[in-house]
């Protein structure tokens, strides 16, 4: 690939994984405000689908918007790979995958809102797939990538760190998931707000160095004045 062609992958790269946190930011919030989301998820059935019937046509709407969203992820997520120059690398192609999978499950969970049987969904397509599996293969393809950062220096060292960090906040929210599930494990109120706002971040940060940071290939190249100097 050219040095133009991987510019230009990088940016669109960066400006993808951006577009995806600010915009699912955006849907997020809204959902929070208008659907009290996500703690409404742990009502009983009639007391979600009663505030979900009173919703009407717009809380439909705004179901969309945050699947959809976030489903941009996808795409960035499988360039990132050929954007750090790094389509050899095993490891990080494992959690390249991963990462695409989390994100076709919270689609998943996301869309269960618009469909008919939503019974039959809620528990398998929200808990199970969307919120348990789907988190965990989000957080295990950020942790691979922050490592990856913090070996190489493909990206700078901060962004690994602060990667680690929030990936770890993120898993704590397992356990208000497997309170669904297991009625008396331990959970940690904050750390699904805390844990997904601080990953959202991350991502966001990571959009803006692929879009902003010049490549090392850019950064080496000196000019023949420049040679000639210290020749």
């Amino acid at each position: 690939m050219t040095t133009q062609g991987s510019l230009a992958l990088r940016r669109i790269a960066g400006a993808l994984f951006l577009i995806s946190a600010l915009t699912f930011a955006t849907a997020a919030t809204i959902l929070s405000a208008t659907f009290d989301w996500p703690d409404i998820l742990r009502e009983p059935a009639d007391v979600v689908l009663t505030r979900f019937a009173s919703g009407g046509p717009s809380l439909v709407w705004t179901w969309f918007a945050t699947a959809w969203t976030y489903a941009i992820l996808v795409v960035p997520i499988l360039l990132l790979p050929t954007v750090l120059g790094r389509r050899d690398d095993v490891a990080l192609w494992v959690a390249t995958f991963a990462g695409a999978i989390s994100v076709l499950l919270a689609l998943i969970g996301f869309l269960r809102w618009v469909a008919a049987a939503w019974f039959s969904q809620h528990q398998f397509g929200g808990a199970l797939l969307g919120e348990h599996l789907g988190q965990l293969l989000a957080i295990g393809w950020s942790l691979t990538v922050s490592v990856i950062v913090i070996r190489t220096r493909v990206l700078p060292r901060w962004l690994g760190v602060i990667g680690l960090i929030v990936s770890v906040l993120y898993l704590f929210n397992q356990g208000d998931i497997l309170a669904t599930a297991l009625p008396g494990f331990p959970v940690f109120d904050l750390a699904g707000l805390i844990g997904s706002t601080a990953w959202g971040l991350w991502v966001a940060a990571l959009g803006i160095t692929l879009l902003f940071r010049r490549s090392s290939g850019q950064r080496s190249v000196r000019s023949p004045e420049a040679t000639t100097a210290t020749t």
